[in-house]
């Protein structure tokens, strides 16, 4: 058994609560509340402009960029902090296509989250210059990367299914095609290992909401493998991204290394958040988080379909192939969901019929899974889920 896993006592949930949903918005971290506390107080409050110098909030971007990579495989000083995900794809998107100018293809698959591909469409509108953004299924993602590519653009763990793709394989096939390789680890980071510098990849961008627990509206990050950084201009030439903002130059001169990747003012309050949220993984190795994550997946998979056989899995049986997160199928899925959420256990559901479960262990362990799987066989046998009140549908889902 896990050493140091779960970690339960390090994050404020509710008594009760069966937590299923860390891979959409992880919980409140403990030590949060009171970090927060004393930013307002005695960093903004007391020393108001001079917090910048005096408690480090301009380095906080690469600061907190380092302690991501950690869980990336990204070396120090190639990881920055700041803005949103679709404002990350956006940057690394736009950089990649400059360093293929002769070609013209976006390659994504029909699994990518829409907000990539809704980036990708409005970056080929504003360019003009004849980009297609051409979305083939996840398993012809290898077979689809042609010399015709220039930018592989795929998420790496399907936000719907869990399916999880080859980094690797896919990396070394856009290499051997000529094409730049562009993840999104929104559904990894914190989830599963990653090497991202192992696999060679130009660039890598994700969010901190999810298994990393940064909060509501955390910041985003952005990798770019260090022998590119000089080279890349970046589409958002903000301020904060000059090599000497305070210099207040006329022209835009990008700064020398990651922090080029930089945009606006950082914001400090959800990155202090964030900041203190990543002490829960300090001394977690991702290995076994992943080998936890692994057993706990399977453990629901073969509680829901022994006792809630109308359920359909949707994640690959295959566990090297799925992230950390379960999703079955089911026709009522929102329905059951609602019923689900109303009794304390609380996962989501995405158009048009799955039901999504995500396993953290860092606070979930087996007694929780079977409990969840319990309370959902309660659900689907007494068909809870067809009350009037279930079916009314939520902004979010």
């Amino acid at each position: 058994m896990s050493t140091t896993l779960p970690r339960k006592d390090l994050f404020d949930l509710p008594e009760g609560m069966i937590y299923l949903d860390g891979n959409s918005l992880g919980p409140l971290p403990k030590a949060v509340k009171g970090h927060l506390a004393s930013v307002v107080t005695d960093q903004w409050g007391a020393n108001l402009i001079k917090g910048w110098n005096l408690d480090g909030w301009m380095e906080q971007p690469t600061r907190v960029g380092d302690r991501i990579g950690r869980l990336i495989g990204a070396p120090a000083g190639s990881v920055v902090m700041g803005d949103t995900l679709s404002i990350k794809v956006y940057q690394a998107l736009s950089a990649g296509l400059e360093m293929r100018p002769e070609r013209k293809v976006v390659l994504s698959d029909s699994g990518n989250f829409p907000s990539d591909l809704y980036m990708a469409e409005g970056l080929i509108r504003h360019l003009g210059k004849g980009h297609e953004l051409r979305i083939v299924a996840p398993e012809e993602v290898e077979a689809a990367i042609t010399d015709e590519v220039a930018v592989a653009m795929i998420t790496q763990v399907d936000y719907r299914t869990g399916r999880m793709h080859d980094m690797d394989a896919i990396t070394a096939k856009a290499h051997a095609a000529g094409a730049v390789m562009l993840w999104d680890l929104a559904h990894s980071a914190g989830a599963v290992p990653v090497d991202v510098a192992g696999s060679g990849c130009e660039f890598a961008v994700g969010c901190t909401y999810k298994y990393l627990n940064g909060g509501p509206g955390a910041p985003a990050f952005i990798y770019v493998r260090p022998d590119l950084v000089a080279a890349i201009e970046p589409a958002l030439s903000g301020w904060l991204g000059h090599d000497a903002p305070f210099a207040f130059e006329q022209g835009y001169r990008p700064a020398r290394n990651i922090e080029r990747m930089r945009v606006g003012t950082p914001p400090v309050l959800q990155m202090s958040a964030l900041e203190v949220a990543l002490e829960a993984w300090d001394g977690v190795d991702m290995a076994e988080l992943r080998a936890v994550s692994v057993r706990l997946c399977d453990l629901f998979i073969a509680e829901v379909e022994a006792k809630c056989p109308a359920l359909e899995l949707a994640s690959p049986r295959d566990a090297s192939q799925r992230g950390s997160q379960v999703s079955f199928r089911f026709e009522h899925g929102y329905a059951a969901m609602q019923a689900l959420i109303a009794r304390d256990v609380i996962g989501d559901f995405r158009a048009p019929d799955v039901m999504r479960f995500g396993f953290t262990p860092l606070y979930i362990d087996e007694a929780d899974v079977r409990r969840a799987v319990a309370i959902l066989a309660e659900v689907i046998d007494q068909r809870l889920w067809d009350r009037p009140e279930y079916r009314k549908a939520g902004r979010v889902t």
